[in-house]
């Protein structure tokens, strides 16, 4: 039978502790463990992951190839439904209060409501995003969901804000009536040679 002084660990999760600098006799005197001199033997002489001495690292060596949606990818915070029996019935549950409460901390692209527990009284959900069994649990309680529309990313933004204030006028799109241009006479043609020569083709 299982009773708190029958309580071991599990075989191989702890280990006694390497003790350096005991004396010789301990196997860890001395230089404790870290050989003779050089940098890793000095106090502080970590060095970083990845790093070869100055030479170009392999991680760097290496070809690159394809797309990586690492810069794209939108972080949302979890919050279960577990999580929301602590408000009262009728609560409107939204991102400030979710904050103020320390559910939601940080930046994060959204929230997002998971399934996880069950909804004991009937709440106003203003979330970005929600899954399908949080969606049943939340009906069944009797509460509401709204889901708030998409945040543009601040580039998108800052995008859309410089296509609006580069836009023309009304009155410069307006286009101008057209004038209509008069030939103008050369410059080394005669003024009486015209009446010339049509005189000449009367007779």
């Amino acid at each position: 039978m299982m009773r708190l002084h029958n309580f071991r660990p599990r075989p191989g999760s702890r280990h006694r502790v390497k003790r350096l600098g005991c004396g010789e006799s301990s196997g860890h005197g001395k230089t404790s463990g870290k050989g003779h001199k050089g940098q890793k033997a000095r106090s502080g002489g970590s060095i970083r992951l990845g790093f070869e001495g100055g030479q170009m690292p392999l991680i760097r060596r290496l070809p690159k190839r394809g797309f990586n949606n690492a810069a794209f990818h939108k972080n949302y915070a979890v919050v279960n439904l577990d999580d929301l029996n602590k408000f009262k019935a009728g609560t409107v549950v939204n991102e400030q209060l979710l904050r103020e409460s320390k559910l939601v901390r940080g930046d994060v692209a959204g929230i997002k409501i998971l399934g996880n527990g069950e909804l004991k009284h009937a709440l106003k959900i203003e979330v970005d995003k929600i899954s399908g069994a949080a969606r049943a649990k939340i009906d069944k309680a009797g509460g509401t969901i709204a889901l708030r529309e998409a945040r543009p990313r601040e580039g998108v933004r800052a995008q859309e804000d410089a296509d609006t204030s580069d836009k023309e006028s009304p009155e410069e799109t307006t286009p101008k009536a057209a004038t209509k241009k008069t030939p103008s006479r050369k410059s080394g043609a005669k003024p009486g040679a015209r009446s010339k020569k049509a005189a000449s083709q009367k007779s």
